[in-house]
């Protein structure tokens, strides 16, 4: 699940602007699984990203069950989508997991605390040989600030369980991924519906929610080769007509790609 911007210009029926894409826009709800498109709904930008996608995944995943019944289906999205109502949803569905994105927390830094320290331990580690050469060579600080960037960045990662103070139900498993380098630390926390047992940490998140990345390029595929951002018409319902159009021709030369 992802949410990008469809610019507009005009006075187009439920268009709004949106500070953080920095224009007047839709907010289109896409939904893909690969290289296929499963959901382009076409949405204000004044509503909570995550508004239509749980319809969205029960419609979509009823659809899947008729067909495929022992099918596994991992829900992937941003922190936008860690939502308790999602989550409970896909924890009460047969062969159902997810892996979503969520914001960091006082609390979740101080349970990782141990392991941040063991990622700048490492990179301070890495740095120093570089620094004595450096300082034989050269007396200028700032030459050693640019060495400093081609450090590798030293990445660890964690997994604990964890509740919310209100918000979640139950609690569930986060894993944290902590990088520390030139630019010091950085950190990123998934939650998931996915055991420790079947999964470890960094499996979790490079090899189950980074991939959700490669939905941008599916995204520019149907906005910047097939036109689909043409959303130009003064009614809401048809723009999401064109939209829909666009996501049909998508859907078209994706199964040639597919079997030519």
């Amino acid at each position: 699940m992802d949410v990008t911007d469809d610019q507009v210009h005009g006075n187009q029926e439920g268009a709004f602007f949106n500070s953080y894409y920095h224009g007047v826009c839709y907010a289109p709800l896409y939904i893909f699984c690969g290289h296929h498109l499963l959901v382009a709904k076409l949405r204000s930008s004044n509503v909570d990203p995550a508004d239509g996608a749980l319809d969205e995944l029960q419609r979509i995943i009823g659809l899947i069950r008729e067909k495929w019944s022992e099918t596994h289906i991992l829900v992937r999205g941003d922190s936008a989508y860690a939502r308790e109502e999602i989550f409970y949803f896909c924890e009460n569905q047969p062969l159902v997991d997810y892996v979503i994105a969520m914001g960091t927390n006082g609390v979740l830094k101080l349970r990782a605390d141990d392991v941040i320290e063991k990622a700048k331990h490492e990179c301070e580690k890495k740095l120093a040989p570089i620094t004595e050469l450096m300082d034989s060579l050269f007396q200028k600080k700032e030459d050693l600030e640019e060495v400093k960037k081609l450090v590798p960045i030293s990445t660890w990662y964690r997994s604990i369980r964890y509740k919310t103070e209100k918000s979640w139900s139950c609690q569930r498993r986060v894993v944290t991924k902590v990088c520390y380098g030139s630019d010091g630390l950085k950190m990123r926390h998934v939650v998931t519906s996915l055991p420790a047992s079947k999964i470890p940490p960094s499996k979790l998140y490079t090899k189950k929610y980074c991939p959700r990345g490669e939905m941008e390029n599916r995204i520019k595929e149907q906005q910047l080769d097939l036109l689909a951002d043409r959303t130009s018409t003064q009614t809401f319902q048809s723009n999401q007509l064109r939209l829909w159009i666009h996501s049909w021709a998508y859907v078209l030369i994706n199964a040639f790609r597919q079997h030519c």
